[in-house]
């Protein structure tokens, strides 16, 4: 579905719908194409399907008593956070049966903070904004952060292994998941909160449900590690001429005992597009291939603890106003691009040594291709993870995708770094994981989701 496509909404039994309300109540069983669309439509534009439509639990009991209803009447469900997503993977596709689709939002627990252990017990549909002002007014730091944090929640965030800005110095949502409640397709509740540092009683869930896009159950809660806030930080805007330039400033930024909070890049098309949209000043008074972004931790407020060779042109930020500002040119990269039209966004990673080499081999093979009009790039250089934007084809046209991600195997990467597989990749997943790996993925698919009502078309390829 483009996004000129008007959502379709299939009709419920009867039954079933007074089942639902009986459950929510009628205020939240949402059934009505004018207010589901922003439901059934992904926010890059390109993926979007039928629903039912969409019933908002409020409880992990609710959502119980929703999922013994689906599966009692084999209705496919969509478990649904912020539906930020960029790879169709929150909502269902156009070749898909209808779905119903459980939105979390309103699964908004937010525990009080552990100080003991550094950790706290949220619900999935808390937004990550909110999740961030909750453990700073504590003391305390999420160590995932990303550009729409203020419309993404947690539980999505744990569904795709979100990484964002931070991933080079905290890692990404996986190592910050100590404990999960999910309410499984059978409707019983597995949940696992106590955040033990060390439990070594076999399997663990709270991995295996991280990156898991839906396809195995509901994440209702998380209990979630916490990290030190840096004492203070510089942010930095560097004009360098690509990215083995950059990564050579990245490498000796931060000198002994100051952490490298990010590592940023992006290309010149990329930044003018940005500068232009927002209406916001060429950072630097020379034009310069690419623009790097670093911040630093710093000994104390309005301290650099920063090293940055002599040759290249370079502006500082250390108050929080001009931080937020240079953080723009980074944060409003996906939003820019999404005004030109129809985006192929891809996140991809790639040995960073070979990320120009990349880039440059994408560039020559897309922008030949019909209707392509725009190709821009920019990324999490820290950790190798690139985002590529091309701007023209229509929302079905897979030539670009299949042009890329057969790329990204060719240069020894992952067709997906960040974002999840969703619906956009599940046809390429075999070229970054093995036939025994997707073999192993099925299996457990099966064992948990024996009817296949759970995300069905996310993730894995069709049999």
């Amino acid at each position: 579905m483009t996004a000129s496509t008007p959502a379709l909404t299939a009709r419920l039994p009867v039954d079933v719908v007074n089942a639902l309300v009986a459950i929510v109540g009628r205020d939240h069983v949402l059934t009505d194409p004018s207010v589901t669309i922003s439901y059934s439509r992904d926010w890059s534009g390109r993926y979007g399907g039928t629903v039912f439509g969409v019933v908002r639990p409020g409880s992990t009991q609710e959502v119980v008593e929703v999922i013994k209803t689906c599966v009692a009447h084999q209705i496919p469900v969509l478990p649904q956070g912020g539906n930020t997503g960029l790879v169709g993977g929150s909502v269902p596709g156009h070749d898909d049966p209808p779905m119903l689709i459980v939105s979390t939002r309103r699964l908004n627990r937010l525990d009080a903070v552990d100080q003991l252990t550094g950790q706290v017990t949220v619900g999935s549909g808390v937004t990550l904004g909110d999740l961030h002002a909750h453990v700073n007014a504590s003391g305390w730091n999420y160590g995932v952060d990303l550009a729409s944090r203020e419309s993404c929640t947690v539980g999505g965030n744990i569904g795709t292994n979100a990484g964002g800005i931070r991933v080079c110095c905290y890692g990404m949502t996986r190592k910050q998941v100590v404990g999960i409640e999910v309410v499984l397709p059978d409707g019983s509740v597995m949940s696992h909160l106590t955040g033990l540092i060390k439990d070594n009683t076999g399997y663990n869930f709270p991995s295996l449900f991280t990156g898991s896009e839906g396809t195995l159950g509901v994440i209702t809660a998380a209990r979630l590690a916490l990290v030190r806030p840096p004492r203070a930080s510089a942010v930095a805007l560097i004009g360098v001429a690509n990215a083995q330039h950059a990564l050579s400033i990245v490498s000796s930024a931060a000198p002994s005992g100051s952490r490298l909070l990010a590592a940023e890049i992006i290309d010149a098309p990329m930044l003018k597009l940005i500068a232009d949209t927002a209406s916001l000043p060429m950072p630097l008074s020379a034009p310069s291939p690419h623009l790097l972004l670093l911040e630093t931790e710093s000994e104390a407020p309005g301290e650099i603890s920063m090293t940055l060779p002599g040759e290249v042109e370079a502006v500082v930020a250390t108050d929080a106003q001009a931080k937020a500002r240079f953080w723009k040119y980074r944060e409003l990269a996906g939003e820019s691009v999404g005004h030109l039209g129809i985006t192929h966004r891809f996140d991809v990673s790639v040995p960073r040594h070979r990320w120009d080499e990349f880039s440059h081999a994408v560039r020559d093979a897309v922008m030949p291709l019909p209707d392509v009009a725009y190709y821009f790039s920019f990324g999490h250089l820290a950790d190798g993870n690139l985002h590529l934007e091309v701007v023209g084809p229509a929302a079905d046209d897979d030539r670009v995708d299949d042009t890329v991600l057969h790329l990204v195997a060719d240069f020894g990467g992952s067709i997906s770094a960040e974002h999840g597989v969703g619906r956009q990749k599940p046809k390429y997943l075999h070229l970054s994981r093995s036939a025994a790996e997707i073999a192993a993925m099925r299996v457990l698919k099966n064992a948990f989701d024996p009817h296949g009502l759970f995300n069905p078309g996310a993730l894995l390829p069709a049999e």
